[in-house]
């Protein structure tokens, strides 16, 4: 008997349940959001931080987005007030090419860096040999001569 019952409440209760709908505005000012620098939080998206400052730009984002206005322009208006800091994604032209670029120069340099310091490193240096006297240099020679005999 305790199993119908369980049954039926398996079957009965999903249809009650209400589904779940996302708010497409909510979704569109995430996705924005999420591409945006909180500009008090130490590299935190204004979708992820809780300060108050994140939580003001998320609004403004809402109304622009009601406003009618797109991504790009949604966008803009942070980077007029903030600057380019303020983007998650520098762009890749102007001044920010140098963020892009740094970490392959840098990666660049210490790589030849280190390939010629342990080039150099590995090499054996031998001291040079040294002049030998003249009373060593006729011992050398008479040496050499009894051995050829």
């Amino acid at each position: 008997m305790r199993h119908l019952i369980l049954l039926a409440l398996f079957i009965v209760v999903p249809v009650f349940a209400a589904s779940v709908t996302e708010d497409p505005l909510e979704r569109q000012m995430l996705d924005i959001a999420k591409d945006l620098r909180c500009a008090v939080c130490q590299n935190q998206p204004i979708s992820e931080s809780n300060a108050d400052l994140a939580r003001d730009m998320r609004q403004i984002v809402r109304e622009q987005i009601k406003a009618g206005k797109s991504r790009e322009e949604i966008m803009s208006y942070f980077v007029d007030r903030y600057g380019d800091y303020v983007l998650l994604n520098p762009p890749k032209s102007g001044p920010g090419t140098i963020v892009w670029l740094a970490p392959i120069v840098l990666l660049l340099v210490v790589g030849i860096s280190g390939f010629v310091f342990l080039r150099n490193r590995l090499k054996p240096t031998l001291p040079s040999a040294p002049k030998l006297s003249k009373e060593d240099a006729a011992l050398v020679r008479a040496a050499r001569k009894q051995e050829n005999t």
